[in-house]
């Protein structure tokens, strides 16, 4: 056993409702800034509006934001589950252009990408349940081609 699987404390079974309210929270933010729309996402891949961008620009500003705010305020050295934080530079890998891309093209054909298929599940588009299966099968075959892969 991992020493960060060792450390790992049991979620009291209380905090799912929280969890599920701020996902629901979540998907009508998304829904009401217009990220699940297949209009915007793809005038966002022709360069026809700016909205998209902006929305995503706000959002890493946001994170960049935050995750200064949990350095500079943290006192413990975990997260709210138990798991360890830990802040450390990745290197740059060849792979990543690679998944950017397949993740740009899929999102390009499906217009979703992974926090919006559930928005849209929610407000009724159940084709988006075929995005959805799509994802999960595509997170299965990298699971099964990691271990091949340049990294």
């Amino acid at each position: 056993m991992s020493e960060t699987s060792a450390s790992v404390v049991k979620t009291p079974w209380w905090k799912y409702p929280a969890w599920l309210l701020l996902g629901v929270g979540f998907g009508a933010v998304l829904t009401k800034a217009q990220v699940i729309s297949v209009v915007r996402v793809r005038r966002m891949f022709a360069f026809q509006e700016a909205h998209m961008f902006l929305v995503i620009g706000a959002a890493v500003v946001t994170g960049v934001i935050s995750m200064f705010i949990v350095r500079a305020l943290r006192k413990t050295k975990t997260d709210v589950s138990g798991v360890p934080m830990e802040f450390k530079k990745r290197p740059f890998q060849p792979g990543i252009w690679i998944g950017g891309l397949i993740f740009g093209v899929g999102w390009y054909i499906t217009a979703a990408c992974p926090g919006p298929i559930y928005a849209l599940i929610g407000a009724g588009v159940w084709d988006a349940l075929v995005i959805l299966a799509g994802a999960i099968v595509g997170a299965f075959v990298f699971g099964w081609l990691k271990p091949k892969l340049p990294h």
